[in-house]
Protein backbone atom coordinates (compact mmCIF):
# COMPACT_ATOMS: atom_id res chain seq x y z
CA UNK A 1 0.00 0.00 0.00
CA UNK A 2 1.34 3.47 -0.48
CA UNK A 3 1.52 6.51 1.95
CA UNK A 4 -0.67 9.21 0.13
CA UNK A 5 -0.79 11.36 3.38
CA UNK A 6 2.96 13.30 2.54
CA UNK A 7 1.74 14.07 -1.10
CA UNK A 8 -1.71 14.92 -0.14
CA UNK A 9 -0.04 18.11 1.76
CA UNK A 10 1.40 19.42 -1.78
CA UNK A 11 -1.76 19.42 -3.73
CA UNK A 12 -3.84 22.25 -4.22
CA UNK A 13 -6.72 22.97 -2.10
CA UNK A 14 -8.86 25.51 -3.54
CA UNK A 15 -10.19 24.44 -7.50
CA UNK A 16 -9.06 21.39 -8.58
CA UNK A 17 -7.88 20.69 -11.48
CA UNK A 18 -9.57 18.38 -14.30
CA UNK A 19 -7.57 15.15 -15.49
CA UNK A 20 -8.63 13.63 -18.65
CA UNK A 21 -7.48 9.49 -18.22
CA UNK A 22 -7.76 7.58 -21.37
CA UNK A 23 -7.09 3.80 -21.23
CA UNK A 24 -9.01 1.42 -22.66
CA UNK A 25 -8.62 -1.26 -19.92
CA UNK A 26 -11.58 -0.20 -17.22
CA UNK A 27 -9.69 -1.64 -14.23
CA UNK A 28 -6.50 0.18 -14.61
CA UNK A 29 -8.20 3.25 -15.71
CA UNK A 30 -10.54 3.05 -12.60
CA UNK A 31 -7.95 2.43 -10.61
CA UNK A 32 -5.85 5.18 -11.41
CA UNK A 33 -8.97 8.28 -11.38
CA UNK A 34 -10.16 6.62 -7.96
CA UNK A 35 -6.24 7.34 -7.10
CA UNK A 36 -6.35 10.92 -8.45
CA UNK A 37 -9.69 11.91 -7.44
CA UNK A 38 -8.37 10.81 -3.82
CA UNK A 39 -5.64 13.17 -4.35
CA UNK A 40 -8.12 16.26 -4.83
CA UNK A 41 -8.26 15.85 -8.37
CA UNK A 42 -11.15 16.23 -11.29
CA UNK A 43 -11.47 13.61 -13.31
CA UNK A 44 -12.55 12.43 -16.09
CA UNK A 45 -12.38 8.81 -17.74
CA UNK A 46 -12.37 7.85 -21.67
CA UNK A 47 -12.02 4.55 -23.19
CA UNK A 48 -10.60 5.53 -26.36
CA UNK A 49 -9.15 8.78 -28.54
CA UNK A 50 -12.87 9.25 -29.33
CA UNK A 51 -14.25 9.36 -26.04
CA UNK A 52 -11.28 11.39 -25.13
CA UNK A 53 -11.57 14.00 -28.14
CA UNK A 54 -15.46 14.18 -27.21
CA UNK A 55 -14.73 14.74 -23.82
CA UNK A 56 -12.67 17.52 -24.31
CA UNK A 57 -15.39 19.37 -26.69
CA UNK A 58 -18.08 18.57 -24.89
CA UNK A 59 -17.18 17.93 -20.76
CA UNK A 60 -17.79 21.45 -19.69
CA UNK A 61 -14.86 21.25 -17.95
CA UNK A 62 -11.59 22.98 -18.77
CA UNK A 63 -8.74 19.74 -18.75
CA UNK A 64 -5.84 20.97 -17.39
CA UNK A 65 -3.79 17.51 -18.13
CA UNK A 66 -4.42 14.01 -19.89
CA UNK A 67 -3.09 10.95 -18.79
CA UNK A 68 -3.24 8.55 -22.01
CA UNK A 69 -2.11 5.29 -22.90
CA UNK A 70 -0.56 4.74 -26.12
CA UNK A 71 -2.16 1.63 -27.14
CA UNK A 72 -5.77 2.52 -27.12
CA UNK A 73 -8.95 0.60 -28.77
CA UNK A 74 -10.20 1.86 -31.78
CA UNK A 75 -8.79 3.45 -34.57
CA UNK A 76 -6.61 6.37 -32.77
CA UNK A 77 -3.44 5.72 -30.55
CA UNK A 78 -2.13 7.86 -27.54
CA UNK A 79 0.26 9.26 -30.05
CA UNK A 80 -2.35 10.43 -32.59
CA UNK A 81 -4.72 11.58 -29.87
CA UNK A 82 -1.54 13.89 -28.91
CA UNK A 83 -1.14 15.40 -31.89
CA UNK A 84 -4.73 16.10 -32.24
CA UNK A 85 -4.65 17.83 -28.58
CA UNK A 86 -1.29 19.45 -29.64
CA UNK A 87 -3.36 20.83 -32.83
CA UNK A 88 -7.11 21.73 -31.41
CA UNK A 89 -6.20 21.89 -27.01
CA UNK A 90 -2.73 23.45 -27.14
CA UNK A 91 -2.74 24.23 -23.11
CA UNK A 92 -3.46 20.95 -22.24
CA UNK A 93 -0.67 19.37 -21.18
CA UNK A 94 -0.49 15.24 -22.36
CA UNK A 95 1.42 12.57 -20.53
CA UNK A 96 1.86 9.43 -22.34
CA UNK A 97 2.42 5.88 -21.07
CA UNK A 98 2.74 2.42 -22.27
CA UNK A 99 5.67 0.20 -22.48
CA UNK A 100 9.37 1.06 -21.83
CA UNK A 101 10.36 1.47 -25.32
CA UNK A 102 7.09 3.30 -26.90
CA UNK A 103 7.21 5.64 -23.74
CA UNK A 104 10.73 6.95 -24.83
CA UNK A 105 9.17 7.44 -28.34
CA UNK A 106 7.02 9.91 -26.97
CA UNK A 107 9.67 12.37 -26.55
CA UNK A 108 8.90 14.87 -29.55
CA UNK A 109 4.65 14.71 -28.38
CA UNK A 110 5.16 15.75 -25.06
CA UNK A 111 7.07 18.63 -23.23
CA UNK A 112 8.95 17.56 -20.72
CA UNK A 113 11.18 14.36 -20.79
CA UNK A 114 10.32 10.55 -20.21
CA UNK A 115 7.00 9.23 -20.24
CA UNK A 116 5.88 6.98 -17.35
CA UNK A 117 6.01 3.29 -18.04
CA UNK A 118 3.98 0.79 -16.51
CA UNK A 119 2.92 -0.97 -14.10
CA UNK A 120 2.47 3.15 -12.55
CA UNK A 121 3.98 3.86 -9.38
CA UNK A 122 1.46 6.33 -8.37
CA UNK A 123 4.20 8.49 -6.54
CA UNK A 124 5.80 8.97 -9.90
CA UNK A 125 2.57 9.61 -11.43
CA UNK A 126 1.59 12.62 -9.49
CA UNK A 127 5.03 14.20 -9.01
CA UNK A 128 4.78 13.93 -12.96
CA UNK A 129 1.17 15.83 -12.87
CA UNK A 130 2.48 18.03 -10.00
CA UNK A 131 5.64 19.06 -12.18
CA UNK A 132 3.54 19.40 -15.20
CA UNK A 133 1.55 22.16 -13.50
CA UNK A 134 4.34 23.53 -12.29
CA UNK A 135 3.65 23.22 -8.49
CA UNK A 136 5.89 23.58 -5.40
CA UNK A 137 5.21 23.81 -2.26
CA UNK A 138 5.29 27.17 -1.78
CA UNK A 139 3.14 28.06 -4.02
CA UNK A 140 0.29 25.82 -2.34
CA UNK A 141 -2.91 26.95 -0.28
CA UNK A 142 -2.57 25.46 3.90
CA UNK A 143 -5.59 23.46 4.26
CA UNK A 144 -8.34 24.56 6.37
Amino acid sequence: MVDRSSWMEDLPRSKPDTILVVNGDVTTRSAIADYLRHCGYRVIEAKDALAAQEALVHSGFYVDTILSDVDLPGGTNGFQLAAWVRENRGGIKVVLSSAERTAKAAGDLCEDGPRIAKPYDLAILLARIRRLKGWSCGDLEESS
